[in-house]
């Protein structure tokens, strides 16, 4: 593939949405939904296409630049003593993240047919913005772009919880909205700091530039203190959007206020960005400063995933429930991620993936069965295995996913983690064992959940209101379902690319870490030893003779 193409088709992946906007702008609101559809798919269209020209190559190594499958690179802006290009790529972390999006987002706008009749358009074209900066991030190479695209989904995110959300509505998006910003503002600080001193006399946030001018150790700004006041500033950012504790406390409540399409959005996507960002930018960029906070990081998320496991257990809100449940399982890819092996690293990733289908697919459900009988409460459905066959198939598939039972996508991502972490080293083995109680809750929660709302007594109420799932509702959940299957029996095709990005993400903080005095300060300390041990002999001679 040319370079020409290459930047073709990533600009198409990213653009693609955006080129719909006008159009619904135009067009008569009874058309904005096709619009958005088809306008939608087709960044999920592109990126399969992408997918297949790297997997079908003859020579798929010849593909790589900067350690990236795609790359383009373009001068976005230039000043006197500014230079910031427009840099995308895409690798093994990044494509599935992409795919996931660019498929959530057409199945989101199936699911809001007939529902998003307040303020039509402006649903639709907030959906084509929110896609456009998701599928930016996970692109992005250059630290400013980064920054634009991770300010783009707040505000769409804001409408979808304060317009279309529930009863609090507006706390709920004011809470998202402050936390989001206080968040990416730190970021900010950092990215600027970064790019005005990485070098003499201009600014530059490219991504390859700053990682290098770390990594060579020679710059005092960027000494092993300033360090770590610049993984603060990216981690604080990045820990607000997955969210871990303590930074979750918008979560619950901003969940279970908004409306479907904005819990989807949120625990599917958005969560993932700050998954993602810990290891794109935290890891490559402060390998030495990542591996010293990993105990208190792995910590945290230890105390994310039984924390939140038990407030899963003690919920009745179905929102709540599923918004705990997300906030313990996302401790796991935490977990993983600052386990620092190759098997927790890759487990991630994928239950990055897995995590995203489930939550979706239980939102989705949820908001179908909301609409029916407008209750959150659990112990206001009963006996819908015998009224909703087929809801309850699909709800039983997806449920037995987010549990991480084997045969489905959960499983992997949840044993991979799990096993890479015990593996690790002594500490990390004991992070490893306590949040496999995070297991024993979700099968305490989820399957609680499942037995009260499928079994039991059916009250004539509920018979009326209560129906199947349509057709199209059927479509909507259909593909996720299947995808949950797919992953969880077949997972290598997924894992083949996942690892080569994860081994060169390990590979990178590796020959940072033996490059500096790691390794001299242990010689020295042996040689210390050795020298001690040398005076300690001596005087024994000494004595004796």
């Amino acid at each position: 593939m040319t370079k020409d193409w290459m930047t073709l088709l990533l600009n198409a992946t990213l653009f693609a949405p955006l080129v719909g906007i006008p159009l619904i702008l135009l067009f008569h609101r009874k058309w904005a939904k096709y619009l958005a559809f088809g306008f939608s798919l087709l960044p999920f269209i592109v990126g399969i296409v992408l997918h297949s020209v790297y997997r079908f190559s003859p020579d798929p190594s010849a593909l790589y630049s900067k350690d990236f499958v795609f790359f383009s690179e373009s001068l976005w802006f230039t000043l006197d003593n500014i230079d910031i290009k427009f840099m995308l790529g895409v690798d093994g972390i990044s494509a599935y993240l992409i795919l996931l999006t660019a498929l959530i987002f057409p199945t989101l706008v199936v699911y809001s047919w007939g529902k998003a009749d307040k303020q039509e358009k402006m649903y639709y074209l907030m959906l084509l913005v929110l896609e456009t900066g998701i599928i930016g991030f996970f692109l992005s190479l250059d630290l400013l772009l980064l920054y634009i695209f991770f300010e783009m989904v707040l505000i769409p995110t804001c409408f979808f919880i304060g317009i279309w959300g529930g009863a609090q509505r507006e706390a709920a998006s004011i809470k998202f909205f402050l936390y989001t910003l206080v968040g990416s503002l730190v970021m900010l600080i950092g990215i600027i700091y970064l790019g005005l001193n990485v070098s003499d006399g201009y600014l530059t946030t490219d991504y390859f530039v700053i990682r290098d001018a770390l990594a060579s150790g020679t710059n005092p700004a960027f000494s092993l203190e300033a360090q770590r006041w610049l993984f603060a500033a990216f981690a604080i950012g990045f820990a607000i959007k997955v969210p871990l504790f303590p930074f979750h406390t918008w979560q619950p409540f901003t969940y279970s206020e908004s409306s479907t399409t904005g819990s989807v959005i949120l625990a599917a996507l958005l969560s993932k960005m700050g998954a993602y960002g810990f290891i794109r930018f935290c890891l490559p960029f402060f390998p030495e400063v990542s591996l010293e906070f990993a105990p208190f990081i792995m910590t945290l998320a230890v105390i994310s995933i039984v924390y939140g496991g038990y407030l899963a257990i003690v919920q009745t809100n179905i929102k709540k429930l599923i918004a705990y449940a997300s906030f313990s399982h996302l401790g796991f890819i935490i977990l993983g991620i600052f386990s620092f092996t190759q098997e927790a690293m890759s487990g991630a990733v994928i239950s990055m993936v897995g995590h995203g289908i489930a939550t979706a697919g239980l939102f989705l459900l949820t908001g179908m069965l909301y609409e029916r009988h407008k209750t959150k409460d659990i112990r206001g459905f009963q006996g819908l295995a015998k009224i909703a066959p087929k809801f309850t198939v699909l709800f039983m598939i997806t449920v037995m996913t987010a549990l991480g039972l084997p045969g489905l996508s959960g499983f992997v991502g949840e044993f991979m983690i799990l096993i890479g972490a015990y593996s690790s080293t002594e500490v990390s083995s004991v992070f490893a064992i306590l949040a496999a109680l995070g297991i024993v809750a979700a099968s305490i929660y989820l399957l609680n959940t499942f037995r009260v709302m499928m079994f039991g007594e059916t009250n004539e109420e509920l018979k009326n209101k209560i129906f199947d799932l349509t057709g199209r509702e059927v479509a909507v959940v259909l593909p996720l379902v299947t995808l949950m299957i797919v992953m969880g029996l077949y997972a290598s095709p997924f894992l083949n690319q996942i690892n080569k990005g994860s081994d060169r993400v390990l590979k990178i903080v590796e020959s940072r870490v033996e490059g500096k005095s790691f390794t001299d300060n242990s010689i020295d300390k042996e040689d210390e030893k050795v020298k001690i041990l040398k005076e300690e002999d001596m005087d024994v001679f000494q004595s004796t003779k």
